[in-house]
């Protein structure tokens, strides 16, 4: 995963997210949030820190061990890169974290979001 970190950065990570939110699903989208919102924390340990670059590198690397345009299971692999991360990192994620990321979904995909199936994993 460390060769994946140099692969990250804000820009790449908005415009991949921008450009298949639809597509990736609501779990997808919000565990990346999660784990974006949490890496702005300044009193983050190094290695979450590490980690959720790493995972955010996969995520945004374009050539993928199952294509994002795959239909079904293209955005498998990303999921699993994310939620390793998210387990590894989920001391870190507060109420404030999960506001900000929720408020990002609900203004891309509108009241009807359902972040349950990420949450009972936290």
């Amino acid at each position: 995963m460390d060769e994946m970190e140099k692969h990250y950065s804000d820009d790449k990570f908005w415009e991949k997210l921008k450009k298949f939110a639809l597509r990736a699903g609501h779990s997808v989208v919000y565990t990346a949030l999660l784990l974006y919102y949490v890496l702005q924390k300044p009193d983050l340990p190094a290695k979450a820190r590490v980690t959720i670059l790493a995972a955010l590198g996969y995520f945004i690397f374009p050539v993928d061990l199952i294509p994002d345009l795959a239909v079904g299971i293209g955005f498998t692999d990303d999921l699993g890169a994310l939620g390793v991360a998210l387990f590894q990192v989920a001391i870190h994620i507060d109420d404030n974290v999960k506001a900000k990321a929720k408020a990002k979904l609900v203004d891309w995909f509108g009241d009807d979001v359902d972040t349950s199936e990420v949450d009972e994993k936290l």
